[in-house]
């Protein structure tokens, strides 16, 4: 006899599922939630749903909901290694570079469970030789750029509530490290949640042991987790087992109940759709920065250059993601250190399952030359004006373009190959966002700061999918045969 499936928010009624469902995405889209993040309130409000969320998130996902009276944290079990969530860790929209990282962890290594504050000069004075002893990395308050990053690390620890300024100042101790200084108050318990590794670091030979289970060891579950964490998921990308999951009725049922989102099916996969826009940390289509705006401009370019029956492009196998982890696995373990691991527990990727790329044939999609994209940058260049590109890309037009395709490839929209580029399917359905924008009446400069949102269209942004529509017989279309809005 089967078990029946337990059923998703079942202590919570329909009056008051919506508020529930709201809850939920709070969690997954804010990597810690204190009284003061993301703002007053919201702590109060998901820790009325603290209960039901935990064993939904562990039933569901796998994943561990940490929540007390003073903060709430998910503990993400990863399937695979995400390099989209470098984001978590910025400072003021910048993002933290390798040395920032490094001084993070020595910082929080810094701070002993006996001591509830310690001084700005005293955190110093035990971190300066714990850096100085790596090779490479070092510490000097003479060297403006460590002092700016040692400000960073601190002021993001702040943002979280890690630390909390009690006196001083850690602007004053930047501009003067001989009498300036700072008292920190050190909340243990959030230091405690911010890094939670499947294994301890001290046992790790290879980035590999930082994933929780091998690809093979819950498919329904790694389908789950695979929706709510990228963009979009595409049968092609995932082993045969996890496709059939996410074609499988009860996981739409599932997710839709648990996460008040839209799930979205096509010929060539499934994402979760917000038609409100918020279920993201990459806004897209016309919101954000002029990388954002850009993006769709460029998109609107590549579609238009795509259905021009004079062109003919070159398809192209598109690599699996086993082999984007593969890369990536191997650029982490380039920088991992070797002193410091306990032989004894050392895990090694041979001890694992290994994870082959199983997909019967890989997807091909159609490769734009970079040659090809720069010629449209110019094109939006000339367009536009240099100046509505904002300060710091008016002369880069070539930075901003790698912006451009790094963004697009973190929503799962274009996947950068050697000489270009590939257009994964879901990026044809912004092929009409030029409907959408303005258009210029007086011959002058058109900011690319204020154009207009499409009022149709929400993009895959992250953590989001797309709003859009099913054919309206029920099966399956192509992202590339969406009905025109």
């Amino acid at each position: 006899m089967t078990t029946p499936r337990a059923r998703v928010a079942a202590g919570v009624s329909v009056a008051d599922l919506g508020s529930y469902q709201q809850a939920v995405r709070r969690v997954l889209t804010c990597d810690l939630i204190t009284k003061d993040r993301p703002r007053p309130g919201v702590l109060d409000q998901v820790l009325r749903w603290a209960d039901e969320m935990t064993r939904d998130f562990h039933e569901l996902l796998g994943y561990t909901l940490i929540a007390t009276t003073h903060h709430v944290r998910l503990v993400r079990h990863l399937d695979v290694l995400d390099e989209t969530q470098r984001s978590i860790f910025s400072r003021k929209g910048r993002p933290f570079d390798r040395r920032r990282l490094a001084y993070l962890c020595l910082v929080l290594g810094s701070f002993q469970r006996s001591r509830i504050e310690i001084s700005l000069a005293d955190l110093v004075r035990i971190f300066t030789p714990l850096a100085n002893s790596i090779d490479g990395l070092g510490f000097d308050p003479a060297i403006g750029s460590h002092k700016a990053a040692v400000v960073d690390v601190l002021g993001w620890l702040v943002d979280r509530g890690a630390l909390r300024l009690s006196d001083g100042s850690l602007e004053w101790w930047a501009r003067d490290t001989e009498r300036g200084d700072a008292l920190y108050d050190i909340d243990h318990d959030i230091c405690a949640v911010l890094f939670k590794p499947a294994r301890p670091v001290q046992h790790l030979t290879s980035a590999a042991g930082l994933v929780h289970e091998p690809p093979h060891a819950n498919p329904a579950r790694r389908a789950r987790r695979l929706l709510v964490e990228f963009p979009v998921v595409y049968y092609a990308d995932v082993e045969p087992e996890v496709a059939d999951a996410l074609r499988a009725p009860g996981l739409a049922e599932d997710l839709v109940r648990f996460t008040g989102l839209v799930l979205e099916r096509r010929a060539e996969g499934v994402m979760l759709a917000d038609p409100g826009g918020v279920f993201t940390d990459r806004p897209f289509p016309g919101r954000g920065n002029a990388v954002s705006r850009v993006a769709g401009l460029l998109l609107a370019k590549v579609a238009d250059l795509l259905e021009d029956p004079e062109h003919v492009p070159e398809r192209l196998p598109v690599p699996a993601l086993a082999h984007d982890q593969a890369g990536l696995v191997a650029r982490m373990d380039a920088g991992l250190p070797r002193d410091g691991i306990v032989a004894e527990l050392a895990w090694s990727p041979s001890e694992a399952e290994p994870s082959p790329d199983d997909r019967s044939a890989p997807a091909e999609a159609p490769f734009v030359e970079r040659s090809r994209l720069e010629t449209m940058t110019t094109e939006l260049y000339d367009e536009f004006g240099a100046a509505s590109f904002t300060s710091v890309w008016q002369q880069d037009p070539r930075g901003l373009l790698d912006a451009v395709i790094g963004f697009l490839a973190d929503l799962t929209l274009l996947r950068p190959v050697p000489g270009g580029v590939l257009v994964l399917p879901a990026a044809l359905r912004y092929r009409n966002i030029r409907a959408a924008l303005p258009t210029r009446t007086s011959g002058g400069q058109l900011s690319l700061v204020a154009l207009p949102e499409p009022a149709a269209q929400q993009g895959p942004s992250g953590q989001q999918g797309s709003s859009g529509q099913q054919g309206s017989s029920g099966q399956e279309v192509s992202f590339t045969q969406e009905e025109e809005r």
